[in-house]
C-alpha cells in the first residue's frame, strides 16, 4: 500500500517556497524588467498556490522580490 504525501499548497507567507517556484517556472527572469504587477500573476499562476490573491499587498510582493533577487544573485 502507497503512503500518500499532501502536496505542499503555497500561501503569501510562504516566501521561501515560491522563491523555489518562481527560480523553477521562469529562470531566466530579468529583474530590472519585472513589474510588481507581473510577478503577482506568475505567483498566483503557480500550481501549488493556494491562497486569496486579494490578501497580497505591495510589501510581501517586495518581500518575495527581494528574497528572489537574493536567491539568484547570490
Amino acid at each position: 500500500m502507497a503512503i500518500m504525501i499532501p502536496e505542499e499548497r503555497l500561501n503569501w507567507e510562504d516566501t521561501f517556497a515560491i522563491v523555489q517556484s518562481l527560480s523553477r517556472s521562469h529562470p531566466q527572469v530579468d529583474f530590472e524588467e519585472l513589474s510588481l504587477a507581473t510577478l503577482y500573476n506568475w505567483i498566483v499562476a503557480l500550481a501549488d498556490f493556494d491562497d486569496d490573491p486579494s490578501l497580497v499587498n505591495d510589501e510581501i510582493l517586495l518581500q518575495i522580490f527581494n528574497a528572489w533577487y537574493e536567491e539568484v544573485n547570490i
